[in-house]
């Protein structure tokens, strides 16, 4: 099988049960009915005219609604034959096949779905069985039959026929940086994303790949740095996230949070940004209507103003409870949710500007780290320990 060769433009280029209200009322813990010494039928009588006044009283009782914080939540644990110390890290389902699906994780994990997301078998793929790592699979893509998987360490999987078998394509080891993205673009054809930056597409196969960044995003910086970006001198050399926009944008964040990046195919290098907000970056995304949102370490929340690219934010109050919010995804351009620390689960029905807190994982003990809707009707919620949430709707 050939080596993966990588083209460059130029030198530089590197790259339920339900849940109820437990609402009660005050219970007379004895009732005694006195009588005199009447007959027996007085003594009737009155226990008949007490049970009569007693429904009576039960009729009137005034009805209270339900709270929304009692009603039946949008989301049910989907319990997996996996280790509980995995991170699930990444869904996808094949177009053509809506019910059948693949999820990825750590610890060499790929499990396999054929009712659409309801149950879940570990996937054996000998191609990706090496007795000499322990993969950490990131990201998924599918269009049509032709899917596309990669990890860490650098691990190459790609499908024709939905994912009935994967055949490994070899990579070059100067390849910069971990694979951290994959998105499928058409026949053949895939945009892979490293965490140093490096954007590399492929219309073979993936058995030649060129560069789409002609520069390194460290010298992009040390350009830029008499630009004014804040805490480019401190920029370690990779992303924290990364996503990108149904368009082919990219927004990525910094290591240490200090700053983010933009690309925009066409464009021969990234475009660094300031953060507009006092706190760290957490991560960043694009919204359905174009916009970004942006998190901040310690569960703060921001929108752009605006759909276009901008460094102008506006902060959005949620109810965090002081845990951190990792991810946002949007079923529609009005509706979105938020997940983060501590089983946190937020949602918005008007775009963002104001979120709820849905209570369907306050008891489980995990982090929430990635919302996935692959339509407005299927999604997911992505955790430690094997956590995953299925979207009901």
């Amino acid at each position: 099988m050939a080596t993966l060769q990588f083209t460059f433009t130029d030198s530089t280029s590197l790259f339920r049960p339900s849940l109820h209200s437990s609402r009660t009322f005050p219970r007379n813990r004895s009732l005694v009915v006195k009588a005199s010494s009447s007959s027996s039928d007085d003594i009737s009588r009155s226990r008949r005219r007490f049970l009569a006044e007693t429904a009576a009283i039960s009729v009137s009782l005034p009805h209270f609604p339900a709270r929304a914080e009692d009603t039946l939540s949008e989301w049910e644990r989907v319990y997996l034959p996996i280790d509980p110390g995995v991170v699930l890290l990444d869904i996808a389902f094949v177009p053509d096949d809506p019910n059948h699906g693949f999820l990825l994780g750590t610890r060499q994990t790929i499990l396999e779905t054929k009712d659409g997301g309801n149950t879940w078998a570990a996937r054996s793929i000998p191609s990706a069985e090496d007795e000499d790592f322990n993969y950490r699979f990131n990201s998924i893509s599918f269009k049509g039959k032709e899917g596309w998987i990669v990890g860490k360490p650098a691990i190459l999987l790609y499908t024709a026929d939905a994912g009935e078998s994967w055949e490994r394509i070899p990579l070059s080891a100067e390849l910069p940086g971990d694979m951290v993205y994959i998105k499928a673009t058409g026949e053949k054809s895939a945009e892979m994303v490293t965490d140093e930056g490096a954007i590399y597409v492929t219309a073979n196969r993936g058995y030649n790949w060129r560069a789409a960044v002609q520069e390194t995003v460290s010298a992009t910086l040390n350009r830029t740095v008499s630009s004014g970006i804040s805490g480019a001198s401190y920029y370690t050399g990779t992303f924290n996230t990364v996503n990108r926009s149904p368009d082919g944008r990219y927004v990525a964040v910094s290591s240490r949070g200090n700053f983010y990046l933009t690309w925009e195919p066409g464009q021969p290098f990234w475009q660094p940004h300031n953060r507009a907000v006092a706190r760290r970056i957490q991560n960043m995304g694009w919204r359905a209507d174009g916009g970004l949102w942006l998190l901040v370490r310690g569960g703060g929340l921001y929108l752009s103003k605006g759909t276009g690219l901008t460094e102008e934010f506006e902060e959005v109050p949620v109810q965090s409870r002081g845990f951190g919010i990792l991810d946002v995804g949007y079923r529609s351009t009005d509706e979105a949710w938020a997940a983060g620390g501590s089983g946190i689960l937020l949602r918005t029905t008007n775009g963002g500007q104001s979120w709820i807190r849905d209570k369907a994982a306050d008891n489980i003990a995990a982090n929430l780290y990635s919302v996935k809707f692959i339509d407005d009707k299927k999604g997911f919620v992505l955790g430690n320990d094997g956590v995953l949430l299925r979207y009901l709707g």
